[in-house]
């Protein structure tokens, strides 16, 4: 077991919130090259060669085996919830809105969390998350339209939608992924050996089986490694390391504030004041949820070790 350093932990945390915050660049660099199948194609390799990876090192191969054994629909379900659902409706609202409103929009899932917990994990709906979902979405509603809340034009409406729909996948699956028995790394494994699969079939369908550029290659690298490999492991090893793990949760709310940055930087995408203040309403609302709600019991599930 790995020794406690809150130190270790900051500099694991950080690391992992740095490379978050590329990602939304790295889709909309890559989808000049890729379709969104493609990308979620070709990234969900890579991701799932490091995921392998890491559950050599660490061991488990035995446990993956007997957890597929044990609960082979469980984990067919979860890997077509992600990555094959959830990463092919998100990359496709990446292709239709511009970079800011997509990640400030998936920036949500975690007030859709709230909401779905009420009638799956049969929790209560407080004055707070009610609060917290009213200014959030209304957050999300002034990034969607630019803040001109009246005249409601959007920039792409299914765009908004599909990346609306994507909180909705996500929370979903963490939801799911409570009744989880397995170390996260192997779940993690497990789902994308099965996702992935159904993504390549899906492109063969599609037509879409090509080889890509060097450009989209190496783009769908650096999303399945950043965005769906490494960084969750950072953050893992983050967590574990850390003596005060509230310091290193809070520290997730940088991201969507650096990536814009990155976005303005790499994209050369103008970003509108409306931007910063529906994102300051969403992050707020998060924020407000997570340290001002009554706690509640813990669903039945492994934590992670």
């Amino acid at each position: 077991m790995s020794e406690k350093s809150q130190s270790r932990a900051m500099l694991l945390g950080l690391s992992a919130v740095l490379l978050w915050s590329t990602v939304a660049t790295a889709f909309k660099l890559s989808l000049q090259t890729l379709s969104p199948l493609q990308l979620l194609g070709w990234s969900g390799l890579f991701s799932t060669l490091v995921l392998a990876v890491a559950v050599s090192w660490q061991h488990r191969w035995g446990e993956l085996l007997q957890q597929l054994r044990r609960r082979p629909g469980y984990y067919l379900a979860m890997g077509a919830l992600n990555p094959f659902l959830y990463y092919l409706v998100l990359f496709r609202a990446y292709d239709l809105l511009p970079a800011q409103q997509a990640q400030a929009l998936n920036y949500t899932w975690a007030l859709t969390l709230a909401l779905l917990a009420v009638p799956l994990l049969k929790q209560k709906l407080h004055r707070i998350d009610i609060i917290a979902m009213l200014l959030g979405y209304m957050g999300a509603l002034v990034i969607a339209t630019r803040g001109n809340l009246l005249a409601l034009e959007f920039d792409s409406l299914p765009g908004v939608a599909l990346a609306l729909g994507s909180t909705l996948i996500w929370a979903l699956y963490w939801i799911l992924n409570t009744r989880a028995e397995g170390a996260p790394a192997v779940t993690l494994l497990l789902c994308f050996l099965l996702g992935t699969p159904m993504v390549w079939a899906l492109m063969a369908w599609q037509g879409e089986l090509v080889v890509p550029s060097l450009q989209g290659v190496l783009g769908a690298a650096y999303v399945g490694l950043f965005e769906m490999g490494v960084t969750f492991l950072l953050w893992l090893g983050a967590m574990r390391a850390a003596t005060h793990v509230s310091r290193i949760s809070n520290l997730i709310f940088l991201s969507p504030f650096l990536s814009l940055v990155f976005i303005r930087l790499f994209l050369n995408e103008p970003i509108v004041p409306a931007t910063f203040v529906g994102l300051a309403l969403i992050v707020g609302a998060v924020v407000l949820q997570q340290k001002m709600k009554p706690s509640e019991p813990a669903p039945a599930a492994e934590q992670p070790e």
